[in-house]
């Protein structure tokens, strides 16, 4: 199915990955009422799990890179919440991002901006959201993981 947004996402030369399936035992995503409630993203790209921690031997770009990264999975899990019509998205409500930091790394908001501007980029003003940037140690050595809840119709 082509809409709106997926006709968005060409033209930022965007191609989403299939949506990931759970690593343990939970679900990618539950929909409660117009809610969908989207689990974690871990950082993944077309080589693999993007690893690093922040402050050590990765940068704050390259983590924002990452967190674009999740921001990617996490609409494709989206896509799959909505029957493959993204056009149904009417907010991006909250994103919760979890930076792997090195000890004194307080630049975690800008990591995080990296998953906050590709949905504004995607979903124009329906892409802006409250939001959480926290340091955490994360699953597998990846650099970021974001979590998002969305209003759909």
């Amino acid at each position: 199915m082509t809409g709106q947004i997926d006709a968005r996402l060409r033209a930022l030369g965007v191609t989403l990955p299939d949506a990931p399936a759970p690593a343990a035992n939970y679900v990618p995503f539950v929909r409660s009422g117009a809610l969908v409630f989207v689990s974690g993203q871990i950082a993944a790209g077309p080589d693999g799990l993007i690893k690093g921690v922040l402050g050590a031997d990765m940068d704050a770009e390259a983590g924002a890179a990452a967190a674009r990264r999740c921001a990617m999975a996490l609409t494709a899990q989206l896509r799959a919440a909505c029957d493959g019509d993204l056009d149904r998205v009417l907010r991006v409500v909250k994103l919760t991002g979890f930076v792997n930091s090195a000890p004194g790394f307080t630049d975690q908001p800008r990591v995080v901006n990296g998953a906050s501007d590709f949905f504004v980029e995607a979903f124009g003003d329906a892409g802006r959201h409250a939001r959480s940037a926290v340091g955490a140690a994360l699953p597998f050595g990846v650099a970021v993981e974001v979590e998002g809840i969305f209003e759909v119709a």
